[in-house]
């Protein structure tokens, strides 16, 4: 639980940190210094513009491209740490036993709790830390992409589908869109996961403010923007669904199970 918030408390950091590294309203050229500008705001805004181009000056689809390109290259790592909570999930009913087993306070009790516990780890082949690893090396990543569409000029000069790209979506179709595949996505996510009842609280509670959030920052927010979660979050449905096949069928399986009986 605290390693759960540590977590959350240092990507939020990291995310204020990068945010506050330049004005996300200066728009980003070639001569854009400093090592957050040149090295990954500004490559991926000339990838915008490079594939847009090749699209015949489409930047909605432009967006869209350089969107899914970020996504399969973020894939191998979404899959580790799937792949690691899975491991962490299967050992928790041991953990539970060493925690109940050394239950005690005291200094020497806890030590050994510790010992214990990599133990366990080094038994089973788990690294506690990996599935956070891959969380940590894609914000970067996902916060410059967010930068690039906001602070290149010529996403704002073009329009896709209904909407211009640099104003909000007119109809609201964009933000209630990625508020409902915001969801969906979290729904799959938290498929197999036995949590305890304050974490599922917690859970729980993330799963609906989460969609609220992005629906909100949508509305205010350029169309580009609005349309680079809609397609991430598209993705994201499509890889959880694959990458936690098992885990989603066994939970159709409990919960229509869970119908017949009432």
């Amino acid at each position: 639980m605290k390693k759960r918030i540590l977590l959350i408390i240092g990507l939020a950091s990291i995310m204020m940190l990068l945010a506050g590294c330049t004005e996300i309203k200066e728009p980003i050229t070639a001569d854009s210094e400093g090592f957050w500008n040149s090295y990954i705001v500004y490559p991926l805004s000339a990838l915008i513009i490079w594939l847009s181009e090749t699209f015949g000056e489409n930047y909605g689809l432009g967006i869209i491209g350089v969107t899914l390109i970020i996504r399969l290259a973020l894939l191998p790592l979404m899959i580790k740490q799937v792949k690691s909570s899975k491991a962490m999930q299967a050992i928790q009913p041991e953990m539970k036993e060493l925690q109940a087993k050394y239950s005690s306070k005291d200094a020497a009790t806890q030590q050994k709790l510790q010992q214990e516990t990599m133990a366990l780890f080094s038994k089973y082949n788990v690294n506690p830390l990996a599935g956070c690893l891959p969380i940590v090396v894609q914000m970067p990543i996902l916060i410059g992409f967010y930068h690039a569409i906001s602070r290149t000029e010529e996403i704002a000069l073009h329009s896709f589908l209904w909407f211009d790209l640099g104003s909000p979506d007119p109809y609201y179709i964009l933000p209630v869109v990625a508020g409902i595949t915001t969801f969906i996505q979290q729904k799959m996510s938290m498929a197999g996961m036995n949590s305890n009842p304050t974490m599922a609280a917690q859970m729980t509670m993330m799963l609906y403010i989460m969609p609220i959030m992005i629906v909100v920052f949508a509305i205010n927010f350029p169309a580009a923007l609005s349309l680079y979660w809609v397609v991430g979050n598209l993705f994201g449905i499509v890889q959880t669904y694959f990458i936690k096949g098992p885990d989603l069928r066994k939970a159709a399986a409990e919960n229509a199970g869970g119908a017949k009986k009432k």
